[in-house]
């Protein structure tokens, strides 16, 4: 418990912190909706427009989740999430497309991401991805 003047407030926790995903879109309007949706469920957010972006960062700190597109100019979601693995990032991922094509789930497969998703994303799903992503990877207590 933490004293504030009177009153007594419970202390902060790692467990009680919000969860930080990253979001990877090159699409403008797909990265505030996705913002918008993700910090009303109550995560912290931060976006990229390109995996550029994301890779130049040099210090990501905590990262309980990355929700990364397919298609993208500067490099395909899949292409990025092998980078992130090289550089031992761990933190699992969803992967949208808004692009129909059968063997996008199995070339994710083979790069260690579980989860894909199509475009346009029905809400509560991307949410429910999220949180079972982020619960399988935690550490069993």
């Amino acid at each position: 418990m933490i004293q504030i003047g009177s009153q007594t407030a419970p202390a902060v926790t790692a467990a009680a912190a919000k969860p930080t995903i990253y979001v990877v879109d090159d699409d403008v309007g797909v990265l505030g909706s996705l913002r918008f949706l993700l910090e009303t469920d109550g995560f912290s957010v931060r976006t990229f427009r390109s995996g550029g972006a994301l890779l130049n960062v040099p210090a990501r700190g905590e990262i309980d989740c990355f929700v990364i597109d397919y298609k993208m100019p500067d490099i395909n979601g899949i292409d990025l999430v092998t980078e992130l693995r090289k550089r031992g990032e761990d933190a699992p991922v969803v992967l949208i497309t808004g692009y129909p094509d059968k063997n996008i789930a199995a070339r994710a497969a083979a790069a260690g991401v579980k989860h894909v998703m199509r475009k346009p994303l029905l809400e509560d799903s991307l949410i429910k991805q999220i949180r079972g992503a982020i619960d399988a990877h935690r550490p069993s207590t």
